[in-house]
């Protein structure tokens, strides 16, 4: 079980559930598809030019990746609520400290799995 109380839970759920929407809404121009949908469009311009071009894409497409991770994470952690599974570590199986799930409400790890995760 994942030592949580309902009150706990429903707080917690309300939290993703907001970031989820907030991300969502930022959905638009921010998330590229693909090389026809680069944020700078290349043109004919000094090789200077051209690397600042190729920098500002390639930012602009690990945004967007990292956009999509978040979006991912969420999901993911809205549906280990639906499944029962929310709160309790992956690694451990122990419970995941509420005011860590207030602080990151998709995480997926105790502190002291997070911290020897981070250390390897």
């Amino acid at each position: 079980m994942n030592g949580l109380e309902p009150g706990q839970l429903a707080l917690l759920k309300a939290a993703l559930e907001q970031r989820l929407a907030d991300l969502a809404r930022h959905n638009g121009a921010e998330v590229l598809s693909g090389p026809r949908d680069l944020a700078v469009q290349e043109v004919e311009t000094s090789p200077a030019d051209k690397a600042t071009v190729r920098l500002l894409n390639d930012l602009a497409l690990e945004a967007a990746g990292h956009h999509v991770a978040q979006l991912r994470t969420l999901r993911q952690a809205l549906a280990r609520i639906d499944e029962g599974s929310y709160g309790a570590c992956e690694e451990c199986g122990n419970p995941i400290g509420f005011s860590r799930l207030q602080a990151r409400p998709e995480a997926r790890l105790c502190i002291a799995c997070q911290t020897r995760a981070e250390k390897r």
